[in-house]
C-alpha cells in the first residue's frame, strides 16, 4: 500500500487475545489511510495469523515479529514504532477496539489544532467514560495545559501521536511496570496545541483477557523504576515547581497508594516494606516539595500509618477504603484550608474529572 497516514501498533502476546477484534475494528472503522501494525510479541507469528483469519489479505495490516524474551509491552511498542512510516501513530491494547471513526475524528481534530497528540476518549468496559485526566472544568478540548488539564493522569498515551515531531522518543524499556509514563509524560510536558477528542468516537477498554499479568511479588523499587526514567528526560530538569507538583500529586495519588494496596496482605507484612515505602515518599518529595500538602486528609493518614514504627494494615485497609468516598471532608479537603481550592487539591481534580466523565 502507499505510506499511510496512521500507523497503529498492536502487541499481542498470547493466542488467547482477541487481536482480530482489535484490528478489524480500525480497519472497518477507519476511512483515513490506515495501517494496522500486529506485532506478535515473544510468541509463534503463525498462531496470530490464525487468529487474523481473513485480515491477513488486507493490505492495510502487517504481521511484525519480535521476540525479546521479556514480558513488557515496551519492547513490541518500541519495535511497531521503529517500524512505522506514518506521519502519525497510534498505540492500542490487543484486547481493546475503537469506535467506528475515532481515528478520522482524532485526525480531523489534529488538523483543526495542529496538536502534536491528540487524546482519545476512553469508555471503559462496565464502568462508562474514564474521568481521565480531570481537564479545566471537566470541558477543555483545545490547546491543552500539561499542569492547568492535570495531563500527566492520562498515563497511556492513547490517540495520535506525531511521530515525525516526537521520532526519538520509545516506551522505556527494562521495566517490570510503568513503562509508559516517561513516554506519556514527555508528549504532556514538551508537547504543543495539544488536543482531547472528548466528545468523539471512544476508545473502547475491554475487560475480557484471561491471562492479564497482575502483580507478581515486585519489590517496591521496581514498582517505582519509572522515577529513574521520568527524572533522565531532558525536560525534566528545565520543569518549575508547579509543574512538578502536578505530575507529583497524580504519582502519590495513583502509584504510591496502589502500591501499599498491594503489600496490606503480603506474606512478609507491611512492615517489612515500610523503609521502601518511605524511601519513595522522601524521593517524591524531593522532586517536589511540598506535594504532600495538596493530598487529602485520609490521604495523609495512610502515609502517617506507613511512616509508623509498626504500620497497622488493618488501619491502612480502612483509609485506603475511605479514599473512594468522595461524600466525605476527609476524601475531599486537604489539611491546609488554604489549599482546599488549589488546582492540583483532591476537590477542584474530582469535580474536573466527574464533569469530563458526564459530559464525554
Amino acid at each position: 500500500m502507499d505510506i499511510p497516514l496512521i500507523d497503529v501498533i498492536i502487541p499481542v502476546h498470547s493466542a488467547t487475545r482477541p487481536v482480530r477484534r482489535a484490528a478489524a475494528s480500525v480497519l472497518d472503522g477507519t476511512r483515513a489511510a490506515v495501517r494496522v501494525n500486529v506485532v506478535a510479541h515473544n510468541i509463534d507469528p503463525e498462531v496470530i495469523e490464525s487468529n487474523l483469519g481473513d485480515l491477513l489479505t488486507d493490505e492495510r495490516l502487517r504481521l511484525l515479529p519480535f521476540h525479546d524474551g521479556i514480558a513488557s509491552p515496551a519492547g513490541p511498542m518500541n519495535h511497531g514504532i521503529d517500524n512505522a512510516t506514518a506521519r502519525f501513530i497510534s498505540v492500542m491494547g490487543s484486547d481493546d477496539e475503537l469506535a467506528a471513526g475515532a481515528i478520522d475524528s482524532w485526525l480531523a481534530l489534529q488538523r483543526d489544532t495542529g496538536a502534536s497528540t491528540v487524546l482519545a476518549r476512553i469508555r471503559i468496559s462496565g464502568r462508562g467514560s474514564d474521568p481521565y485526566p480531570p481537564v479545566r472544568n471537566g470541558r477543555r478540548q483545545r490547546r491543552l495545559d500539561a499542569r492547568k488539564d492535570r495531563l500527566a493522569y492520562r498515563s497511556a498515551p492513547l490517540g495520535i501521536v506525531d511521530r515525525e515531531r516526537f521520532q526519538d522518543l520509545r516506551f522505556t524499556e527494562g521495566l517490570p511496570s510503568g513503562e509508559d509514563l516517561a513516554y506519556s509524560a514527555t508528549l504532556w510536558f514538551t508537547g504543543e496545541q495539544i488536543a482531547y477528542d472528548l466528545h468523539g468516537p471512544a476508545y473502547l477498554v475491554n475487560d475480557d483477557a484471561d491471562d492479564r499479568v497482575t502483580f507478581s511479588g515486585r519489590s517496591v523499587a521496581e514498582d517505582f523504576a519509572f522515577l529513574d526514567a521520568i527524572e533522565a528526560m531532558q525536560w525534566y530538569p528545565s520543569l518549575g515547581a508547579r509543574e512538578r507538583q502536578a505530575l507529583a500529586v497524580k504519582i502519590l495519588r495513583v502509584h504510591f497508594f496502589d502500591a501499599v494496596l498491594a503489600r496490606v496482605n503480603a506474606p512478609d507484612g507491611l512492615s517489612a516494606q515500610r523503609d521502601d515505602l518511605t524511601d519513595v515518599l522522601g524521593r517524591v518529595e524531593r522532586m517536589a516539595p511540598g506535594v504532600l500538602s495538596l493530598l487529602a486528609r485520609v490521604d495523609r493518614l495512610v502515609i502517617d500509618e506507613v511512616r509508623a514504627a509498626a504500620p497497622n494494615a488493618a488501619r491502612v485497609l480502612h483509609l485506603l477504603d475511605a479514599r473512594w468516598n468522595y461524600r466525605t471532608i476527609g476524601a475531599l479537603l486537604p489539611r491546609n484550608p488554604f489549599l482546599v481550592l488549589h488546582r492540583q487539591a483532591p476537590f477542584r481534580t474530582l469535580y474536573a474529572g466527574l464533569r469530563a466523565s458526564t459530559t464525554a
